[in-house]
């Protein structure tokens, strides 16, 4: 029940955080926003300190590429679901503006995904910021180092990664485009604006995380730092936005490009599942660029800002020199390993769980 409360503690401060920054934030990122090419030249102006980094503590690389895989294997673990629904409930989702039990489930499961993914993607992400606190202390960065530092924050770093992962996949649902989709273009764009807000609040949460703050110091940290290093965060996240929204473009021509060999490939004119598979190629792609090499140069430039951040406060950073918490850090693998096993469960014996039938029930 520990947990269970604290994760309901931790959830309610990232209500918080989310209430103030989408009461205070949106107009003044509309402000200050850069354009994307000073965005882009803005974001590698990075490189040359998280470039040193890279080169110096290769372990980052391998926290990259756990990354990848994660995502990956998150992304193909998803679209099993789209071959568990039958041709006729696409045709009648195509010729109908009502809904199903099939959107439900598939909300669901995609939800669980996400959160599969988000502890893998979490963990060695702030492993990576770990790298940065390490070196810039003088000690030698290590796998096991990184690990004993980060393992202790586990829940809120899963948590977190959770809450911002699973509202990354939204956003990038509400981008794509849609078939008579009557959302006027005012809300759209203000939807955009509250996720940059959110993303460019929430750019210390990681880093405060793995000095040992908790879940309440965090968000504070966040906060504080946004105040104070605005400009930097700005040209931070909008020049990584930039950088992914190239490659996404990128990607979404290599779809285009490959849709004739795709096409050859579906079953049907609905066979949702071989196109979003067959899809995962150029995004794969995709993710190479942006897992191997913008988003280590992201988590590490948001962390030397929060350095500088920390260092003009003159707060003394004092990293965990072993693990503590071992019992907390079990439970949390443990929940790990039930999301694990509940998903096992539901694609191995969907049809004696009733929810085939239930993904077979047409749109009305």
């Amino acid at each position: 029940m520990d947990i269970i409360n604290e994760v309901r503690t931790q959830k309610g401060h990232f209500n918080e955080l989310k209430e103030e920054v989408f009461h205070s934030y949106p107009m003044t990122l509309t402000e200050y926003k850069p354009d994307r090419v000073q965005a882009f030249v803005g974001f590698f102006d990075n490189i040359k300190y998280a470039g040193n980094l890279l080169f110096h503590e290769k372990e980052i690389i391998t926290f990259a590429f756990f990354n990848l895989v994660a995502v990956g294997l998150g992304y193909y673990l998803w679209v099993q679901i789209l071959d568990w629904i039958p041709e006729e409930v696409w045709i009648s989702a195509s010729n109908s503006d009502g809904g199903s039990t099939a959107d439900v489930i598939l909300t669901l499961w995609s939800f669980l995904c996400v959160g599969l993914a988000a502890f893998p993607l979490g963990l060695f992400s702030a492993c990576m910021g770990a790298a940065h606190f390490l070196h810039s202390q003088g000690k030698k960065s290590t796998i096991v180092g990184c690990f004993r530092i980060v393992l202790p924050q586990l829940l809120p770093i899963w948590l977190f990664s959770w809450i911002d992962g699973w509202w990354t996949v939204k956003q990038i649902l509400e981008r794509l485009p849609k078939k008579n989709d009557r959302t006027p273009s005012h809300v759209r764009i203000r939807r955009e604006a509250l996720y940059q807000a959110w993303k460019l609040a929430t750019m210390g949460i990681l880093p405060s995380f793995i000095v040992g703050h908790n879940i309440k110091e965090a968000c504070m940290d966040s906060l504080g730092l946004l105040k104070k290093r605005l400009v930097p965060l700005l040209k931070l996240r909008f020049g990584y936005s930039t950088a992914c929204w190239v490659i996404g473009i990128a990607c979404y021509a290599g779809v285009f490009v490959m849709f004739p060999t795709i096409s050859s490939y579906m079953r049907t004119e609905f066979d949702m599942y071989s196109f979003y598979f067959l899809a995962g190629v150029p995004i794969m792609v995709a993710l190479v660029f942006i897992q191997l090499l913008f988003r280590p140069i992201y988590i590490i430039s948001a962390c030397h800002i929060y350095s500088d951040y920390i260092s003009e406060k003159e707060v003394t950073i004092s990293l965990p020199e072993k693990t503590e918490k071992t019992s907390k850090i079990f439970v949390v693998f443990a929940a790990f390993i039930i999301l694990c096993v509940i998903l096992a469960v539901v694609y191995f014996f969907r049809d004696e769980l009733g929810i085939t039938a239930l993904l077979s029930v047409p749109y009305g």
